[in-house]
């Protein structure tokens, strides 16, 4: 298989805190070799807010996403933990000639379909079929990294414990012994790595348990944070699925970057979002559509289990999914290194069936 090369050019941002609780890794700090590229653009770029302190437990990135393809997920590489420069700048060399999507695919009463072939489904990349199909695979055993992200906020008090509970359920069963890690992630006003990346689900467990409510919500900061920081160069020696397990109301009002600045890093990162939401006031809330634009642009779901049962049953359908995907990858037919979004479709020949996968990813950027 032959790669392309891009070389760019980054100003790298200014660190946003994150906390670590006592006895937990540290937060990954991205070094010089991890940072992403600014987007080019004709206009001037956005202002950045000041940075704040950084405190003992690392620190995580200000809003300036980078312009990366969504490719196939490679081995990671530690990261270092010293203050990131500012004015510092890097060059960075990336792989730009092929495109991979997960999806999942379902028939009209909810049913995974897991027999299909690349004959089955229909790509287009920008509205237009791909140059080559690479590779088709069905993704039912692939190694996990995942990253439980918990709103410890005021406002999801009510029924917190269970929520817990249902969480740690869900660890001890997904998480096998030596082929899957996950992290936890608490966030109120600021994002809490309790515990790093494992495949102990007692320690997980463990940093689950030790969250209270309390506080404001910057859940955006929480996403972006993840999945720039924990997911975009994740422990493995080989491909892996990384998604996210989100529990939240959806409000959030202490983030410094936006929601399409958090979306956008995730699907840089390649990761799926999974949203469960702790409203109870059982109706949709304006912080559940929040949920369901992370969910749907990621290529996940959101669920809103209004009733304590159900939220066990909501996990347990996460973890159906993880091991009921595909995934193909592909040459876009015109593909350009130009920083542009790009939209993606993937279509089943039977119209009974429903895809969903991600909606679209960014191309790289030559100087």
């Amino acid at each position: 298989m032959k790669f392309c090369s891009v070389i760019v050019s980054a100003c790298l941002a200014a660190p946003f805190p994150v906390r670590a609780q006592q006895g937990s890794a540290p937060p990954q700090a991205p070094n010089a070799q991890q940072q992403l590229p600014s987007a080019p653009s004709a206009s001037l770029p956005k202002p950045q807010p000041a940075p704040k302190p950084a405190t003992a437990g690392g620190t995580a990135p200000s809003p300036t996403p980078a312009p990366a393809e969504a490719q196939p997920a490679a081995a990671g590489t530690s990261s270092s933990e010293a203050p990131v420069n500012t004015d510092q700048l890097t060059t960075i060399k990336r792989s730009v000639n092929e495109v991979g999507v997960f999806f999942t695919v379902t028939d009209k009463h909810g049913h995974y379909v897991r027999n299909l072939t690349a004959e089955d489904i229909k790509v287009l990349d920008d509205n237009k079929p791909p140059q080559a199909v690479r590779s088709f695979q069905s993704q039912t055993d692939l190694p996990l990294r995942l990253g439980l992200l918990i709103d410890e906020s005021n406002s999801i008090r009510e029924r917190f414990t269970f929520e817990q509970q249902a969480a740690i359920e869900f660890m001890n069963q997904v998480i096998r012994r030596g082929q899957d890690e996950a992290f936890v992630l608490g966030f109120d006003t600021t994002a809490d790595l309790a515990q790093d990346f494992t495949d102990n689900p007692e320690l997980l467990g463990k940093a689950v348990r030790s969250f209270r409510p309390g506080g404001g919500t910057a859940l955006f900061d929480a996403v972006y944070y993840a999945c720039r920081d924990k997911l975009m160069n994740p422990p493995t020696k080989g491909p892996v699925r990384k998604a996210i397990i989100l529990l939240s109301d959806g409000d959030d009002n202490q983030s410094r970057v936006s929601r399409e600045e958090a979306i956008e890093m995730a699907q840089r990162a390649e990761v799926i979002v999974y949203a469960i939401s702790t409203n109870v006031s059982g109706m949709l809330l304006p912080g559940d559509k929040v949920l369901q634009r992370i969910a749907d642009a990621t290529g996940g779901r959101a669920f809103f289990p209004f009733k304590l049962d159900d939220i066990a049953s909501r996990f347990g359908d996460i973890q159906d999914e993880l091991r009921s995907q595909y995934a193909i990858f592909y040459k876009p037919a015109d593909f350009a290194a130009n920083g542009q979004y790009r939209s993606i479709a993937l279509l089943a020949d039977n119209k009974k069936y429903h895809v969903r996968a991600k909606k679209g990813y960014y191309a790289p950027a030559t100087q």
